[in-house]
C-alpha cells in the first residue's frame, strides 16, 4: 500500500506542478514557481541569481548610495556643515602654524633685534590673514559640499620651512606648514565629489588670497607704518595665489586647470599680473 500512496501523491504533485505557470531565470533559465523579481531592473531571477550582483543588474547604479551633498542632506545637517565647528587640536594646530609662517618671514631681520619684532608682527598680521584666509575657504567648501574637512599640521614641512628660513637667511621659504584633509563623506562606495566640485574647492583658496591681497592694497599708500602693513600683505597674498595656481603637483592650480582651463586663466593671469605690475 505504501508504494502505491508515493505513486497517487506523486502523481497530485505533478498535476499541481502542471496546473502552474513557471517561470524562468533570465540569468541560468531555472524555472521556478516563486522567481524572485529584482526591484531595480523588474526580471525574474532563481535563488541564486537573485542578488544585483549576482545578476549584472541594469539597474545597479540605483543601488548604491548616492553622493552626500549639503543640498540632499536633511535640513537639521546642514547648518552643522557651515559653520566652523572646530575642534580644539585643530585650532591648536591652526595656530602653530600661522606662528610658524609668521616666524620664517620674519627671519631677515632675526640679526637686529629691534626689527625682528615689528617684522615678526606684521608677517603674523599680513600672511596670517592670507593664510587663514586661505585654508578657510578650502575647509567651508568641502564642508559645503558635504566633505569632512579638517587642516593637519605636516611635521615635515614645519622642519623645512624653519630650515630653509634660518639657512637662507629668510631670502627662500619653503612655507608648507599643513595643509586642509578632504575627504568626501561616500568614499569608498564608488562615489566622491565632481571635478567641478574639486575645482571649486581648489580655486577657492587663492580667491581668498587676491581678496586679502586687494584689503592690503587699499592700505599701501598710507605711509609709515600702516603703509608698510598694506604694501607687504599685498605682496605676500599676491604672491600666494599666483604660486598656488601654477598648475603643477599638488597645487591647487593643477585641479583647477584639469577641471576648467578658462576658468584657471581668468584666476590666474590677474594674479601673476598683481605680483609683477603693482
Amino acid at each position: 500500500m505504501a508504494p502505491e500512496k508515493n505513486k497517487t501523491v506523486k502523481s497530485q504533485y505533478t498535476q499541481v506542478l502542471s496546473s502552474v505557470d513557471m517561470t524562468a531565470c533570465e540569468v541560468c533559465g531555472t524555472e521556478t514557481i516563486l522567481p524572485f523579481i529584482c526591484a531595480y531592473c523588474g526580471k525574474p531571477h532563481c535563488a541564486q541569481h537573485r542578488l544585483p550582483e549576482a545578476h549584472a543588474c541594469s539597474g545597479m547604479s540605483y543601488t548604491r548610495i548616492p553622493t552626500i551633498t549639503i543640498h540632499n542632506m536633511p535640513a537639521q545637517h546642514r547648518a552643522s556643515l557651515a559653520l566652523p565647528s572646530f575642534k580644539l587640536s585643530e585650532l591648536q594646530q591652526i595656530l602653530v602654524a600661522w606662528l610658524v609662517l609668521g616666524f620664517c618671514f620674519s627671519a631677515n631681520t632675526l640679526s637686529n633685534l629691534t626689527a625682528f619684532p615689528t617684522m615678526f608682527a606684521i608677517s603674523l598680521v599680513t600672511l596670517g590673514l592670507g593664510f587663514i584666509g586661505h585654508e578657510l575657504a578650502h575647509r567651508y567648501l568641502a564642508r559645503r559640499f558635504g566633505c569632512l574637512a579638517e587642516f593637519r599640521l605636516w611635521g615635515l614641512g614645519l622642519l623645512m620651512a624653519v630650515g630653509f628660513a634660518l639657512i637662507s637667511g629668510g631670502r627662500m621659504i619653503f612655507a608648507a606648514p599643513g595643509a586642509v584633509y578632504i575627504t568626501p563623506r561616500s568614499y569608498g562606495l564608488g562615489y566622491g565629489i565632481t571635478q567641478k566640485q574639486n575645482g571649486l574647492i581648489s580655486i577657492s583658496g587663492p580667491l581668498a588670497n587676491i581678496l586679502v591681497a586687494l584689503m592690503f592694497w587699499l592700505f599701501s599708500g598710507s605711509g609709515g607704518f600702516i603703509g608698510l602693513v598694506g604694501s607687504t600683505g599685498f605682496r605676500l597674498n599676491a604672491w600666494l595665489a599666483a604660486f598656488n595656481l601654477i598648475p603643477f603637483g599638488a597645487l591647487d592650480g593643477r585641479k583647477v586647470f584639469s577641471w576648467n582651463k578658462v576658468v584657471w586663466a581668468i584666476v590666474t593671469i590677474p594674479a601673476w599680473l598683481m605680483v609683477f605690475l603693482l
